[in-house]
């Protein structure tokens, strides 16, 4: 079955008391299951609940504009609208903030203002945030050594590394983020962390992990020098969290919640995925509604909002850019778990495959949240379109 723009016809996948078509357990993140998988995860793996507090909700006033018509860019190039391109690219939900105020929201795929979303890799920004909140107090330090904190990892790639090469992902070591391949680093994560069975028709000798700690005492190869250069690797997210899990004493979900969730003024908890030794995926696991994902890219471009040190995103909104750091993004950087667009503006983005998007501009003190089920992991083409978009909208409500 192929996968469906909101547009179309939506086939009856999860409809009907036994489903019409359920979704299968070992390919429920691939599309067209993604669709319905992604405000859907509770349902499908082990979570954990990131708790919002019992405190006041950060409200969001509206000041709302109508851009479904504003002229933008297709994939192809071609002239567009915004609601054109929010179809094409398989748009979940959309949402603009301008001075902390919505100036445009959308929900499309059923779903709605309380609907979880999974975040994939924007889950990665918000463990480095809260890395930073424990930084600001000295709780961690990211000039230490990983095996300060995490002994057992001497005898793996992060043996030398700095707690700082783990956050800009410039440590050394040899990780695959090959994700058609089921026998890649990645792919193996995927069994670690719960979300996929082992695969059928694999080698019954091989031997897959329990869960995404044995995985990462495995990872015993490096290619290069640590700190030598960047490459993207979702582990290294995951050894961040148990840094903080280490110092700390807690868990990632109860630290999420008790740094950051509880004091940004969240409207509804938030939850991770949990492997079977309890551990929640910090590369990838995190939930949340499109306004909470916008009420924490807010707090960042707030400068923290006395919740992040100032000075911790000062310093992440300062990396090594370019030429040609990525197809997508040619003079881009990558910095404390957030990716930097380019030089000029130093605008930080939050990015997930399948098209999870936070962008934070200071130049135009604007927030935009893309939260979507592509058909594919990357696409180069639905990237750039999208942020020629968050260009364009910017320029309209200047």
């Amino acid at each position: 079955m192929s996968s469906y723009r909101n547009s179309e016809n939506v086939p009856p996948i999860m409809q009907g008391s036994p489903p019409a078509i359920p979704v299968p357990k070992a390919a429920w993140d691939m599309p067209p299951w993604n669709r319905w998988a992604f405000q859907h995860v509770r349902e499908i793996v082990p979570t954990v609940e990131v708790w919002r507090g019992e405190g006041p909700v950060r409200q969001l006033p509206r000041a709302e504009v109508d851009l479904d018509s504003l002229a933008v860019s297709d994939s192809a190039g071609n002239p567009a609208t915004l609601s054109g391109l929010l179809d094409e690219s398989y748009t979940d939900g959309f949402i603009v903030l301008k001075e902390g105020k919505i100036a445009y929201e959308r929900y499309f795929n059923g779903m709605t203002e309380r609907t979880p979303h999974l975040s994939q890799s924007v889950a990665k920004s918000v463990t480095g945030t809260v890395f930073g909140i424990l930084a600001g107090r000295g709780i961690v330090d990211p000039k230490k050594l990983v095996t300060d904190y995490i002994p057992e990892l001497a005898t793996t790639g992060w043996n030398g590394a700095t707690v700082q090469h783990v956050l800009d992902m410039t440590t050394g070591v040899r990780f695959s983020e090959a994700y058609t391949d089921p026998y890649s680093d990645i792919g193996q994560v995927d069994v670690a962390c719960g979300w996929k069975p082992v695969p059928s028709g694999t080698d019954p000798s091989f031997r897959w992990p329990r869960h995404v700690f044995e995985l990462i005492q495995r990872l015993t190869g490096t290619t290069r020098p640590h700190g030598a250069a960047f490459e993207y690797r979702s582990i290294e997210t995951d050894v961040l969290a148990f840094v903080m899990e280490r110092a700390t004493g807690k868990r990632l979900a109860q630290l999420v919640s008790e740094e950051l969730w509880q004091k940004i003024g969240a409207e509804e908890s938030a939850f991770f995925t949990v492997d079977s030794a309890g551990y929640a995926l910090a590369d990838g696991g995190f939930n949340a509604t499109l306004r909470d994902y916008a009420r924490f890219g807010q707090t960042i471009l707030e400068d923290g909002a006395g919740i992040v040190p100032a000075d911790w995103i000062a310093e992440t909104r300062n990396g090594t850019h370019g030429p040609n750091f990525s197809t997508s993004m040619p003079e881009g950087s990558y910095r404390n778990q957030f990716w930097i667009e380019d030089p000029r503006s130093r605008a930080l983005m939050c990015r997930g495959v399948f098209g999870q998007l936070i962008h934070i501009d200071w130049d135009t003190r604007m927030v935009t949240v893309k939260l979507s089920t592509w058909p594919e992991f990357t696409s180069v083409a639905y990237s750039v379109a999208t942020l020629k978009a968050v260009h364009a909208i910017a320029d309209a409500l200047a």
